[in-house]
C-alpha cells in the first residue's frame, strides 16, 4: 500500500473520530441523532460522560494524524479501548443492529491500524529468538 494511501486512510478515520468528538460536546440533537447527554443517561452513564469518551476520541483522532508509528499506535489503542466499550453497551442495551453497526466496525478497523502501526522496537518482543552464527541465541 503506497504512503499516501495510509495517510489518506488515517486522515479518514480521524476526520470520523473528530466528528464523533465534537458531537459528544454538542449540546443539542444532531443532524446524525439525538443528544448524547440523553443517550447517555439512556444507556445507563452519567451524562458527563460524554465529555470524558468526546476527549479521548479527539485526542486519539490527533495521535492518528501524526506521522509516527507510535502515536498512531496509541491512537488506535485507546480507540479500540473507547470502541469495546461502544459495543459492550450497544450489547447490553440491547440496541437495534441500524443503530449500532459502527462500533463494532471501527473496532475491526482499528484492530487492524493498531497492528499496522506496531512500533518496530516492540515487534522484538514477539520474535522466537534466532541463532546467530556463532552457536548462541538471541
Amino acid at each position: 500500500m503506497s504512503k499516501h494511501l495510509k495517510t489518506g486512510l488515517h486522515w479518514f478515520i480521524a476526520l470520523q473520530f473528530m466528528l464523533g468528538a465534537v458531537t459528544k460536546y454538542w449540546p443539542g440533537d444532531t443532524i446524525f441523532s439525538t443528544a448524547y447527554s440523553v443517550k447517555f443517561a439512556d444507556w445507563g452513564y452519567p451524562s458527563w460522560m460524554r465529555f470524558v469518551v468526546g476527549a479521548l476520541e479527539g485526542a486519539a483522532a490527533v495521535l492518528l494524524v501524526i506521522p509516527n508509528r507510535r502515536t498512531r499506535f496509541l491512537g488506535a489503542t485507546t480507540l479500540m479501548f473507547v470502541l469495546t466499550g461502544a459495543v459492550t453497551t450497544h450489547i447490553v442495551n440491547h440496541d437495534p443492529a441500524v443503530e449500532s453497526w459502527a462500533a463494532p466496525t471501527h473496532l475491526l478497523i482499528m484492530g487492524v491500524l493498531a497492528l499496522a502501526n506496531w512500533p518496530a522496537g516492540w515487534r522484538d518482543l514477539l520474535r522466537a529468538p534466532t541463532a546467530s552464527p556463532n552457536g548462541s541465541r538471541s
